[in-house]
């Protein structure tokens, strides 16, 4: 049970513990990124996972040269194009039968389908940089029938923009001494500041209600 319960954390948190997985497992190491990355852009029922803060974390290490950086950005273009591409199918084909399952929010595909009203396809792109709303997005574009090559083509620029956004950043930035000495905050700071838009998007959305709420 203990096994279970550190394997469990390391999977959900391992942007902190990256170094210690790459010193244990070597090569292995890009399968694992890959396999989160995948699940988070994959799976509806894991929006949890580490995101933009396990590709900031990567990419430093790619500067330490623990991570090869062509083959790290290769897998890792590679596994939210093959995750979002599941996750569309997914909605196509059961989406209306599991959206009311409690092992999916209703709530988050609410927020995602008004999103899609308000930005139509660039929200693939847009959401990318979101967590919760870059898993729910192509499961909710799959729901709504988008046309695959349409939702391909979104997909594929949005991983190009966020992978390489994170990556880069860490790769540049990751070793910087501050960063170094600080670099579980920084963390929490990298998560901190990819919920922002999510929360400023929720936020102007409850003031909204809440004017039109009064003004009745």
């Amino acid at each position: 049970m203990e096994f279970l319960s550190t394997v469990i954390d390391i999977f959900l948190h391992l942007d902190v513990h990256l170094g210690a997985v790459i010193s244990e497992y070597g090569v292995l190491t890009y399968l694992i990124l890959f396999v989160i990355i995948f699940c988070e852009t994959g799976l509806v029922v894991m929006p949890f996972l580490p995101g933009d803060s396990l590709l900031f974390a990567a990419g430093a290490f790619a500067a330490l040269g623990s991570l090869e950086l062509p083959l790290l950005l290769g897998i890792l273009y590679l596994a939210p194009i093959l995750g979002d591409s599941t996750n569309y199918w997914i909605g196509r084909f059961v989406g209306p039968k599991v959206q009311n399952s409690r092992w999916v929010k209703r709530e988050y595909i609410d927020k995602t389908h008004a999103f899609y009203e308000k930005h139509g396809g660039k929200t693939i792109v847009i959401a990318r940089f979101m967590p919760i709303f870059r898993t729910f997005a192509p499961f909710v574009a799959g729901i709504g029938k988008m046309n695959y090559a349409r939702f391909l083509m979104f997909s594929v620029g949005g991983t190009l923009l966020w992978i390489t956004s994170c990556v880069m950043a860490g790769y540049f930035f990751g070793n910087i001494p501050f960063v170094k000495k600080n670099f579980s905050l920084v963390i929490f700071a990298i998560i901190g500041i990819s919920v922002l838009p999510m929360a400023i998007h929720l936020g102007k959305d409850w003031l909204q209600k809440r004017r039109a709420g009064a003004a009745k």
